[in-house]
């Protein structure tokens, strides 16, 4: 809850249907005002008798700062949640939102998916996000706020045309003169949702057919890759190299391209951390070393956003990529039938300098590696055996 008139609403809505509410505010420390409005959140709440937590976020001024407040605050609430053993976060976002969001990404020339109504339900970390006011516009809840003598807080950046949706929102006022305003946006985005859901389906029905999964690996029959239709086709690699470089994000539409006709071309290709390479009809894409050379974590964390490592002895351990040094000492690497850039890049136990076990190489007995399943349409694609 921001202080807003949409979080605000949320909030007396969700106290009036008797729902068992604890709030968190994000604070982005990116105005001076900014605390007092968590304050002012505070004690709304506690008027309410409503538990409340401001959670502080710091932006370390790399990348989009709109991208990343986002990003942290999604991250921030998860943990929030997971700690206080709560399942569902309740996020405000109304009609006016998706409008919003359809024109500044329509302006990036987004794709159906970035032209789709934003979800109504996400997981993320393993909480679930609602937005159950999305059929309402904001008008609409200030109304009802006003109704009740109720006030809320205008953040000021709402009408700073620096930002991207502040510009996207003025727009939307001069189109409603003509009679494309928020409700006509959002009813687009969201038919485009549902040709989102019908390409996710036959990209779905594409990986069953022409797609192994092998220990981290996806495999794709060449043959059928060329023979799907270009968007089908980008969806699956795109699918591939997300889920490989476990990224939140696919890499942008001219950097995809490059990489699928690369593909197609049979030639090896780097992309997001993802690497191909081509035998016997098929192309394999796999981690990229350079992508993992460095990252260690505890034994009892997830590597690489995949990987969990088990095994008899775990003090003073750490998992890490295998690399060229720790292939080098699994001298039976090859009855693996892994390739070498595959194995390169595959989890491995270390203690210090020394290679206790590299499970998917075949060394140290009693250790293995499991990867997380791919979601989405990847995960209609069957193991290897």
């Amino acid at each position: 809850m921001s202080g807003g008139g949409d979080s605000l609403a949320l909030l007396y809505l969700a106290v009036e249907a008797g729902c068992n509410v604890t709030v968190a505010t994000v604070d982005h420390g990116l105005r001076a005002e900014s605390g007092a409005e968590a304050l002012a959140v505070a004690q709304v709440c506690a008027a309410l008798g409503v538990t409340h937590e401001i959670l502080p976020w710091q932006w370390d001024g790399q990348g989009n700062l709109q991208d990343a407040a986002r990003r942290g605050r999604y991250r921030l609430l998860a943990d929030w949640a997971r700690r206080h053993g709560l399942r569902t976060v309740a996020l405000g976002h109304t009609e006016d939102d998706i409008a919003e969001t359809f024109l500044m990404r329509l302006a990036r020339d987004a794709g159906v998916d970035g032209l789709a109504a934003m979800a109504a339900r996400r997981e993320v970390e393993g909480v679930v996000f609602l937005r159950p006011l999305l059929a309402a516009g904001r008008a609409d809840l200030r109304g009802w706020l006003l109704g009740r003598g109720l006030p809320w807080a205008d953040d000021p950046s709402n009408e700073n045309d620096r930002f991207d949706r502040v510009r996207a929102r003025r727009a939307l006022a001069a189109m409603a003169e003509v009679g494309a305003g928020g409700a006509e946006i959002a009813a687009l985005a969201a038919k485009m949702a549902d040709v989102r859901v019908a390409l996710e389906a036959a990209t779905a029905d594409a990986a069953a057919r022409i797609v192994r999964i092998d220990r981290g690996d996806v495999i794709i029959d060449m043959a059928g890759l060329a023979a799907l239709t270009a968007e089908i086709r980008r969806r699956l690699m795109l699918a591939s190299v997300m889920w490989i470089g476990s990224a939140d994000y696919g890499p942008r539409g001219a950097e995809m391209e490059r990489f699928i006709a690369a593909a197609l071309a049979g030639r090896v290709a780097t992309l997001a951390g993802c690497k191909t390479s081509h035998a016997r009809g098929r192309m394999r894409l796999t981690r990229e070393f350079r992508a993992v050379a460095g990252l260690e974590s505890p034994m009892d964390e997830i590597w690489d956003g995949r990987w969990r490592i088990s095994g008899p002895e775990t003090d003073d351990c750490t998992v890490g990529a295998l690399g060229e040094a720790g292939l080098a000492l699994c001298g039976d690497w090859r009855l693996s039938a892994m390739p070498r850039a595959s194995l390169l890049a595959s989890p491995a136990v270390w203690r210090g300098d020394v290679l206790i076990a590299a499970p998917l190489a075949g060394f140290g007995r009693g250790w293995a590696a499991t990867c997380h399943a791919p979601k989405g349409p990847l995960g209609a694609a069957p193991l290897s055996h």
